[in-house]
């Protein structure tokens, strides 16, 4: 994945500041992004999400509306009507560098945004909306008791998700201007809809609303378990999936799939965000990788040592399973638990691994397994390997092995053991 800054001017002149991620290889699309109400483009779901479909072959423009994160403007002065008016700013300079969008994605009230933006945007074939409110008025549920100043004296401060911001009473009266429920009837673009059931800022009426008024094609995902702001990583990943399985269908015909550069060889590279967040490719896969919040990662991933033992769970289990197979073993399932100690003593480290072996087996077979999983590769390699290291730029990679080879390693391994 690659990622530059992609800034464009609004329609007031204000200097709105975007980031594009794009796969390496073939874009299936290009898509933009519209975070929530007050948040940016650095929100944990507006960044999970973008990565996500990057990382399944998506292009993706995520921007500051005007007046938050790093965007030029006036919070203060902006509204509705001015955040569609930023879409449609995103729209055109994307198009102008050659990279028309064909998808809208929005979260809360940037989902509404996207529903208001695509009907002048004739490119976009998709629109995708997570937890949106369904009338626009919604958002005046938010300021509690400051709507009233703010309507009395025109101007006032706002307390939003505990932080304060200035507003004026023409934010107000904007939201009035707007019918959402006639864009959404006359939208004629592929709809998705994502909502938490139990969200507690935007209810899931609004979801059935927005469904109710929509012609098809549309589609409705409820996200169970998912708060509004998809603060659990697995949240963000589920959706960015959903939505580019569903796009590939309108957009390209296609399954939006990435793989590696290069098989065998797994790739590691910093996505910008938080201190410590890496993106990583394996076999096919992207996900994130990150350190606990607690010592300054964003806890959007497995850390180092779980990724180090969820690999010796994954070997151990095939291990035993190719075995199993060999000697034709009643072993229904295995499952491997592992953890991981940092301890003073030697060896430095330790791993406590617990098998559970699920089937008819007796007791000499349960021993004979346990003495097994200590022969898989990866049990092997933490024994012990010698690291060679080197810059990308030294010499070109060496090809490598046959993905298989370790499996055949294996299989030939415990198989003369017996």
């Amino acid at each position: 994945m690659t990622s530059r800054q992609f800034d464009f001017f609004g329609s007031g002149g204000q200097q709105l500041s975007g980031r594009l991620d794009e796969p390496q290889g073939e874009v299936l699309a290009y898509a933009i992004f519209a975070h929530c109400f007050t948040c940016t483009r650095k929100s944990l779901a507006a960044a999970r999400i973008s990565r996500a479909l990057t990382a399944k072959g998506f292009g993706v423009l995520s921007f500051d509306f005007t007046g938050l994160g790093e965007s030029g403007g006036e919070f203060a002065e902006s509204s509705f009507s001015g955040n569609i008016r930023d879409l449609l700013a995103a729209a055109a300079a994307m198009e102008a560098t050659g990279i028309p969008p064909s998808l809208l994605v929005g979260h809360s009230f940037g989902g509404a945004a996207v529903l208001a933006a695509a009907g002048s945007l004739p490119d976009i074939k998709a629109v995708a909306t997570l937890a949106a409110p369904f009338d626009v008025n919604h958002i005046k549920h938010q300021f509690g008791d400051d709507l009233a100043k703010l309507e009395e004296e025109g101007e006032a401060e706002v307390k939003l998700g505990g932080r304060p911001f200035k507003l004026k009473k023409s934010f107000i009266d904007d939201l009035a201007q707007h019918d959402q429920s006639e864009r959404i009837r006359t939208l004629n673009r592929s709809l998705l809809i994502l909502h938490a059931p139990l969200d507690q800022y935007v209810g899931i009426e609004n979801a059935s609303l927005i469904f109710e008024a929509a012609r098809h094609p549309k589609s409705f995902v409820s996200l169970h378990g998912a708060d509004h702001l998809l603060t659990k990583p697995e949240d963000a990943t589920y959706v960015a999936d959903v939505i580019a399985a569903w796009a590939s269908r309108y957009l390209t015909g296609q399954v939006a799939l990435r793989t590696a550069a290069q098989p065998g060889y797994v790739v590691v590279e910093e996505t910008g965000e938080g201190a410590f967040q890496v993106e990583i490719s394996a076999g096919g896969s992207h996900f994130l990788a990150d350190e606990p919040v607690e010592v300054g990662g964003l806890g959007s991933g497995p850390t180092p040592y779980d990724l180090l033992s969820a690999g010796l769970g994954a070997c151990t289990a095939m291990t035993l399973r190719l075995y199993a197979r060999a000697k034709s073993l009643p072993l229904g399932r295995v499952r491997v638990t592992v953890g991981h100690k940092n301890v003073k003593e030697t060896p430095p480290d330790l791993f406590v691994r617990e098998i559970r072996l699920i089937g008819e087996l007796d007791d000499a077979q349960k021993k004979r397994l346990l003495e097994i999983a200590d022969k898989c590769p990866v049990h092997r390699t933490l024994h012990g390997s010698a690291i060679e290291t080197e810059l990308e730029e030294v010499r070109a990679m060496r090809a490598v092995d046959d993905p298989t080879e370790h499996a055949v390693e294996t299989e030939s391994t415990i198989l003369e053991t017996d």
